[in-house]
C-alpha cells in the first residue's frame, strides 16, 4: 500500500504500518511506523527485521480464522479529511488505506504488484505503462469501478483548482488515455522513476464526485472506497469507527470492526492499554524498555522492534530574516547534541542521521560526515554571521535584535517535546533563547503548518521506498499548501531531484541523491535529528500477525480474534 509523504511524527499510535507512498505528517510519538509527512499509500513501513520479542501461546498459524470481533486502535489526534488528496496527515491517510483502493501497491516483501489491476506493464523503456483493472471491484455503494474512476481522479489531480500537495506526479504525465472500460495508458516524454507509485494511490469516485467542488463533497467526512473496510461512525476528537466490507474483492476482512479512539496523550493512552481497552499501539521507548515487562505483559502481548521509516527534524523557516545565513543553520545543528537526544529522549532506541533517507539503505550517504557537537564552533559560527552579545545579557543579538525564536510542537507528543526542551537547553549554552509551544494537532497543521506561522518546527517525515523526494524539497512545493513548509529553494537541488526521478538506472539514481543529501547537509534547512525505532505492542488475542519488510498492518485485513478470546462482539 502507499500514502503520502508522511510527516513522521507519528499521529496515530495504532500505527497502520502504511508503506510510504506519499509523504505524510504525523502527531504521535517518533518511533511509530508512520512517519511524519508520508507520500505513498503504504506509510513510514516497518524493516526487514520487524519481528516478535514475545509470542504468547496459540500462534494464529495453528488455528482457523474466525469472523467477528473489535479491534480497538489509540490516535494522539484527530482526523483532517476523508479525501486522502486533500489532506498530508498520516492519520487520515491510514483511514483513507482501509477505505479506498489502488490499481497497484507493495506486498509484503515491498515489491510492487497489482491491487485493483489485473495486470500492468512497462513499455517502450519505461515512458509508457498500460493497466487493466479487475472487473470485479465495486464500490460499496454497488456501483462498478473501472478505469474511468481512475481517468477522473488524474483529472481531478491535475486541475489546479483542486488544492492537493500531490498533483507533481500526474503533472509528469504527457497523455492518459483510456483504451476501454478497464484499460488505461500513461505515456511519459521520459522515463519517470516514480511512475508505478503514481498507480498506488488512491481512486476516487467519478459517480459520487464529478461536476462537484472536492473540498465541500459530502465525502470529506462520509467517505464511500471500495476497500476492506468500510466508513462507520466519527465522533470528532472522540472516536472513528471502521466496519468490514462485504463486497471487498479480496475477501470481507475477518474482524469486523477497527475503532480509532482518540486519546490526546501517550502517557494516558498506555493506561488504557494496560487496563484492557485498546489492543494496540506504538510504545514509548520507557514503556518499551521499562513498562511492559513481567508477569501481565510477556504472557499477554506481543512486542515488536525495527528502525522506523521516518526521521524526526527541527526545521526552520526561511522567511524569518534570523535563520537565512546558511552558517547560523549550521551553528544550530553543530549546537545539538543528537548522540545525546537519542539517549535522553529515546533511551537509544533509534539511530542519527544526516539526511531525509535512512541509515543502511542504497540511497543513503555514508560519506558525509555529520556536523559534530561543538557548542565553541556554534558560537563561533554565529560572531561570523554577525552575532555577538553584545550587551552581555548572554543572549546574542545582531543590529540591536535579540537572537530568540519559538519552537513549535504538537501536543501529546512527549518525545518531540523533551527533545525541545533539551534543544532549548542546549541552545540557551550558545546565547540563542529559545521558547516551546505545543499546539492540538489538526490546528497545528492547519493554523500553522499550512500557513507559515511559525518560527521553526519539530516534526518528522516517513521515508518514502523511492528516493524522490521532490514532494518535500522542490522549490515549486515551497508556496501555501505544499509540502515545502519550510520554503526551502534551491535551483541546484530542483535539478538533482529532476535527474534523480527522471531515470530508472539505480546507479545513476545514487549519484543525484549522494549529491542531494551533500546539499541539503551544507545547507541545513532542518536540522535532521534522529530515525527512531518503531515500537508496536500487540494484544496476543490478535491473530495472523506475520511481520515483513513492510512491517505488522500490512495485511489487517487477514487479522482475527478468536471467539473465545473477544472481549467485544459486533451486532450483525
Amino acid at each position: 500500500m502507499n500514502r503520502i509523504l508522511k510527516v513522521l511524527s507519528q499521529r496515530s499510535c495504532n500505527i497502520l504500518f502504511l508503506l510510504a507512498v506519499f509523504v505524510l505528517l504525523s502527531g504521535c510519538g517518533d518511533s511509530s511506523d508512520k512517519g511524519g509527512h508520508s507520500t505513498e499509500k503504504g506509510q513510514a513501513v516497518a524493516g526487514a527485521s520487524a519481528t516478535p520479542e514475545n509470542a504468547p501461546a496459540g500462534d494464529a498459524s495453528k488455528n482457523v480464522p474466525e469472523y467477528g470481533g473489535r479491534l480497538i486502535l489509540g490516535t494522539i489526534g484527530d482526523f483532517a479529511n476523508m479525501i486522502p488528496i486533500l489532506t498530508s496527515d498520516a492519520g487520515s491517510h491510514e483511514i483513507a488505506s482501509a477505505i479506498y483502493v489502488a490499481p497497484l501497491r507493495y506486498n509484503k516483501n515491498l515489491e510492487v504488484e497489482p491491487w485493483a489491476a489485473e495486470s500492468y506493464a512497462l513499455l517502450d523503456g519505461g515512458k509508457r505503462i498500460r493497466i487493466t483493472m479487475r472487473k470485479d471491484v465495486l464500490w460499496e455503494d454497488g456501483a462498478k469501478l473501472t478505469a474511468r474512476d481512475v481517468e477522473f481522479t488524474y483529472k481531478l489531480m491535475i486541475d489546479p483548482k483542486t488544492p492537493t500537495p500531490y498533483a507533481d506526479d500526474y503533472l509528469q504525465i504527457r497523455k492518459f488515455t483510456l483504451v476501454d472500460d478497464y484499460t488505461f495508458e500513461v505515456e511519459y516524454e521520459k522515463p519517470f522513476a516514480r511512475s508505478l507509485i503514481t498507480w498506488m494511490n488512491d481512486i476516487l469516485p467519478k459517480h459520487l464526485l464529478e461536476g462537484k467542488e472536492v473540498v465541500s463533497s459530502p465525502l470529506t467526512e462520509h467517505p464511500v472506497g471500495a476497500g476492506p473496510y468500510r466508513f462507520k461512525e466519527w465522533q470528532r476528537g472522540s472516536k472513528l469507527v471502521l466496519e468490514a466490507s462485504p463486497t471487498y474483492f479480496l475477501g470481507k476482512p475477518y474482524i469486523s470492526e477497527i475503532v480509532y479512539r482518540v486519546i490526546p496523550d501517550l502517557s494516558t493512552m498506555f493506561l488504557e492499554l494496560k487496563a484492557g481497552k485498546l489492543d494496540m499501539m506504538n510504545l514509548t521507548p520507557q514503556q518499551y524498555l521499562y513498562q511492559t515487562k513481567g508477569a501481565g505483559w510477556d504472557d499477554t502481548y506481543r512486542k515488536f522492534r525495527y528502525l522506523s521509516f521516518g526521521y524526526a527534524y527541527l526545521g526552520y523557516n526561511l522567511e524569518r530574516p534570523m535563520f537565512q545565513d546558511v552558517r547560523v543553520r549550521q551553528a544550530l545543528t553543530t549546537a545539538i547534541d543528537r548522540q545525546g537526544l537519542i539517549k535522553g529522549v529515546l533511551f537509544g532506541q533509534g539511530e542519527s542521521t544526516v539526511g531525509p533517507y535512512k541509515p543502511g539503505t542504497w540511497v543513503y550517504n555514508d560519506a558525509i560526515q555529520d556536523y559534530p557537537y561543538d557548542p565553541a564552533k556554534a558560537r563561533e559560527l554565529l560572531a561570523q554571521a554577525g552575532w555577538k552579545d553584545t550587551n552581555g545579557d548572554g543572549v546574542v543579538d545582531r543590529d540591536g535584535q535579540p537572537f530568540e525564536f519559538t519552537i513549535l510542537t504538537n501536543q501529546g507528543n512527549e518525545q518531540r517535546i523533551k527533545t525541545a526542551t533539551i534543544i532549548q537547553s542546549q541552545l540557551k549554552d550558545i546565547g540563542v533563547a529559545v521558547k516551546i509551544r505545543t499546539v492540538e494537532w489538526a490546528a497545528f497543521l492547519k493554523e500553522f503548518v499550512d500557513k507559515g506561522r511559525f518560527d521553526a518546527l519539530i516534526l518528522g517525515w516517513n521515508i518514502l521506498q523511492d528516493p524522490d523526494i521532490s514532494q518535500v524539497w522542490n522549490s515549486a512545493q515551497a508556496r501555501p499548501g505544499g509540502l515545502n513548509h519550510v520554503k526551502y529553494r534551491n535551483p541546484e537541488l530542483d535539478a538533482l531531484l529532476d535527474a534523480g526521478r527522471t531515470t530508472l538506472d539505480q546507479a545513476a539514481r545514487k549519484v543525484a541523491y549522494d549529491k542531494v543529501q551533500a546539499i541539503l547537509h551544507r545547507d541545513q534547512p532542518y536540522s535532521f535529528l534522529y530515525v527512531p525505532y518503531s515500537l508496536p505492542i500487540v494484544h496476543g488475542r490478535i491473530h495472523g500477525i506475520e511481520p515483513a519488510p513492510a512491517g505488522i498492518t500490512y495485511n489487517m485485513d487477514r487479522w482475527w480474534i478468536p471467539k473465545a478470546e473477544r472481549l467485544y462482539e459486533v451486532a450483525k
